[in-house]
């Protein structure tokens, strides 16, 4: 009569998996380190595994604290406003003092810290880097890329002011998912409600242009197929916007002539 079969058990030590932290990969490399005998290649790659370990234990972490600060960031009210070509409140939006009082206790609490790195572009457009950095030692980054303000009569200093606070606005609502009490952000002008998204490109088009050459050469390609396709409300928008950035416009170059 045979042998019943035996059912084989893989020994337990087998099943168990060891987890390697940072930490105890430091530990290893400190052993490593101390002997004598330690292979150098081996121990260069040991070190490259480790950093990669503590980059992903930061990046966890930073995911893990972002996620328990979203339910305390605030809805922003939005004081700022911009106004239409006759002087009434054509939109609204928060402002970046607004924005920085409300969060920053909240950052501190969760461990992050926000900051930013200004910067300029090859054409002198105003560049502005967030940077949101986690205690752990994962950061990531958001950056904003805008031409000087010259809206409302701005001189050079002023517009750079201006400028980089639209782009810490900007890049804090980009890192942080802010919110403000009306459905958009807006900063510029003719972006209010009920506007088309062919006037609100439009006017996104003329505030980004930088100079004179800039907004002639927007007029010359796009005016006459503006004129036919937007509501006479919002070309009178339009060639409002346009009439005050190339007056600002002329301005700025008589003042460096």
């Amino acid at each position: 009569m045979s042998e019943p079969a035996r059912q084989q058990v893989a020994p337990r030590q087998s099943a168990e998996v060891t987890s390697v932290t940072g930490a105890s990969m430091m530990d290893l490399i400190a052993r490593l380190a101390a002997d004598p005998n330690t292979d150098v290649d081996k121990f260069e790659r040991m070190l490259g595994m480790a950093e990669r370990i503590r980059a992903h234990e930061a990046k966890v972490a930073f995911t893990k604290a972002k996620l328990a600060m979203k339910p305390s960031l605030p809805v922003i009210d939005e004081r700022g406003q911009i106004l239409n070509s006759a002087g009434r409140v054509q939109s609204t939006y928060a402002e970046w003092e607004d924005i920085n009082e409300a969060i920053e206790p909240i950052l501190t609490e969760h461990g992050f810290d926000l900051a930013f790195r200004p910067g300029t572009s090859s054409e002198g457009k105003v560049i502005v880097t967030g940077v949101l950095t986690h205690v752990a030692g994962h950061a990531e980054e958001a950056e904003i890329t805008l031409p000087l303000d010259s809206s409302g009569g701005k001189n050079a200093v002023q517009g750079v002011g201006s400028s980089l606070s639209y782009g810490k606005r900007y890049a804090a609502i980009a890192l942080l998912n802010i919110t403000s009490r009306h459905k958009r952000d807006r900063d510029d002008d003719g972006r209010g409600a009920g506007m088309s998204q062919e006037a609100q490109d439009a006017i996104a088009n003329i505030n980004m242009a930088a100079s004179l050459d800039d907004l002639r050469k927007w007029r010359g390609d796009h005016f006459d197929r503006l004129s036919k396709s937007l509501r006479q409300e919002e070309l009178r928008e339009v060639v409002a916007l346009w009439n005050r950035r190339l007056k600002a416009a002329k301005g700025e170059g008589q003042a460096n002539g």
